[in-house]
């Protein structure tokens, strides 16, 4: 779990992390987690700069941590740069990440949510809002998925897929708290009762 990766980046690699992010920047809609499938695709798979397990870990810690949901992205980015030399290139690949997430979709936010608000009756506009709420929902229950299974071991996690599965259940039929239930997950967690055989 705590397996690490040695990195030479050159630095065409750092301009592609840049360029990666900025690109899908604009795709975030629903908020930056609903990209973490193409991130670790990319991250992970493709270019080896992550593990499973260090892309996992800084989903939970940053999402654990207050703050905004795009946090994740610097720490991806911090630990990209802990594979590739130390504390020094951590921190200026935090902050290649991050522009890279922030700056398209914020300069595109900035020139078109005036527009949008102003037009917010015409029917394109509508049609494009209605259109936009499955695609999120399905970005985000593939990214749901990618979490799910990224660390686990299918059959031997049986316990966790069936409180994932009881926790839905709960959300979708009552209103109880979240708080709460992250508690009762906590406790079960801390206790050992979710490690399958």
């Amino acid at each position: 779990m705590n397996e690490t990766l040695t990195l030479a980046m050159l630095w065409t690699d750092w301009f592609n992390l840049f360029k990666h992010f900025a690109s899908i920047s604009v795709a975030s809609v629903g908020g930056p987690l609903v990209l973490l499938p193409e991130i670790h695709h990319f991250l992970v798979d493709k270019q080896n700069w992550l593990t499973d397990a260090q892309f996992s870990a800084s989903i939970v810690i940053a999402q654990a941590s207050p703050g905004p949901n795009v946090m994740f992205v610097a720490l991806m980015g911090w630990n990209i740069g802990l594979n590739a030399g130390g504390f020094g290139w951590a921190a200026f690949s935090a902050l290649i990440c991050m522009a890279g997430i922030l700056l398209p979709s914020s300069v595109l936010i900035f020139f078109t949510a005036r527009w949008v608000q102003k037009n917010q009756d015409l029917r394109a506009v509508r049609a494009f809002k209605l259109g936009l709420s499955p695609v999120v929902i399905s970005m985000m229950v593939a990214a749901g998925w990618l979490l799910a299974t990224a660390n686990t071991e299918g059959v031997r996690d049986w316990p966790l897929w069936l409180l994932a599965a009881v926790t839905a259940a709960i959300v979708y039929r009552t209103k109880l708290h979240m708080l709460l239930l992250l508690a009762i997950g906590a406790v079960l967690g801390a206790s050992g009762l979710l490690v399958g055989d």
